[in-house]
């Protein structure tokens, strides 16, 4: 087999999925995943299960539900990361490319939030980093957990 077939099957199986979810990033960074955009459907969605919901109650799990998807964007980009990185290798985990996934995490999530200072209805936020974060080191573990699962 030609070296540049395998290179592109590699980078389209390995790093295209990185890419793509990263764009899906940068679109929940724009205006439309603003807080008051999607306020207005979690307002309405929680007042119809539960209609004597009251507004603290509906702020409070506004907020919770976006740190939440915060955590779960950037775990997945923890895991794509360290497929790609882990590649077509026999071994199920190596440090390196978890902590190399980490780094593009926090890499990422700086450069996310630098974006979002630039449009209006968003704020930049050091603790969006923290949470972004966290959700790549969590993608880690669970890399880490499974390769003790595949061992036994």
């Amino acid at each position: 087999m030609n070296v540049k077939i395998i290179l592109k099957q590699d980078f389209v199986k390995y790093y295209l999925p990185v890419m793509l979810w990263i764009g899906v990033i940068f679109w929940m960074s724009t205006g439309t995943f603003s807080s008051q955009n999607t306020f207005s459907f979690a307002d309405t969605a929680l007042r119809f299960f539960f209609p004597n919901i009251s507004s603290r109650e509906v702020d409070l799990i506004h907020a919770v539900i976006r740190k939440s998807g915060h955590v779960i964007e950037y775990f997945i980009l923890g895991l794509l990361l360290f497929r790609a990185f882990r590649g077509s290798s026999i071994r199920s985990w190596n440090w390196s490319w978890s902590f190399f996934a980490v780094i593009l995490v926090v890499l990422w999530a700086a450069g996310d939030e630098f974006h979002q200072s630039f449009v209006s209805t968003r704020t930049a936020s050091v603790a969006d980093v923290v949470i972004d974060t966290a959700g790549g080191v969590l993608a880690q573990f669970a890399a880490f957990l499974g390769h003790g699962h595949r061992k036994k």
